[in-house]
């Protein structure tokens, strides 16, 4: 992807605002399986306040950019997503820092991200949760990083290992949630959140090719020509 990295965080954040808001009801669908079906509805309200403030958000200074969101979702989002999901941004824009990102500031950043839902959800790799996929994504992009592999290339990776791990978690058993409530019921049904991480991978490694990064080598078919 061309651009400074303040461009691509932002395309990040927007890429994920704008398929939390696309995808509410399959998201909302996806937790009342054994949940209480609230999940798309509160990650779109939080990202929704996003999109709706996006023109005054300040994307100068990424870290400080990152800690804003984060502040914003948590404001609108209700339930246990607000906690967890603004924590996830303040812990990675506090990682980011106030200078140019590179690929070992990424996986800081997730690292980052990573610690703070583990401490704020009580929870862990094996929990069916979210951090079922965003920790396999993580440690697949340091290790693309690591190869020296271009941008497009690591968030194609990264959206690879996310389905395949969203995938996984039909296998486990919930242990943090209303779904843990439900014991064995709730294997045979993919996390919302891990799947939720999925969907935004996948589009995210559109819009970025789509944003013309060399060597990409898969089209976007639905690239929304957002303005950064």
């Amino acid at each position: 992807m061309t651009g400074t990295s303040q461009d691509q965080v932002a395309l990040v954040v927007m890429s994920i605002a704008q398929t939390v808001v696309e995808n509410e009801k399959y998201f909302g669908d996806l937790d009342a399986v054994v949940g209480d079906g609230d999940f798309g509805y509160s990650l779109a309200r939080g990202f929704e306040k996003v999109l709706e403030g996006w023109d005054d958000f300040d994307r100068s200074d990424s870290g400080a950019f990152l800690k804003k969101v984060g502040v914003t979702i948590t404001s609108r989002m209700g339930g246990t997503s607000g906690p967890i999901w603004g924590t996830a941004f303040l812990r990675a824009g506090a990682a980011a820092g106030d200078g140019e990102i590179d690929g070992a500031t990424v996986v800081a950043m997730l690292r980052a991200a990573v610690e703070g839902i583990k401490a704020r959800g009580r929870s862990d790799v094996g929990d069916k949760t979210l951090l079922d996929t965003l920790v396999p994504v993580t440690d697949r992009i340091e290790q693309e990083v690591g190869s020296g592999a271009n941008s497009a290339a690591v968030v194609a990776a990264a959206a690879q290992t996310a389905k395949s791990s969203a995938e996984a978690t039909s296998d486990m058993v919930a242990r943090r949630g209303r779904a843990s409530y439900t014991g064995e019921r709730s294997r045979g049904s993919v996390d919302a959140g891990a799947m939720a991480l999925a969907v935004i991978a996948e589009q995210l490694s559109r819009a970025w090719v789509g944003r013309g990064e060399p060597g990409a080598t898969t089209t976007n078919e639905n690239d929304q020509g957002v303005t950064l």
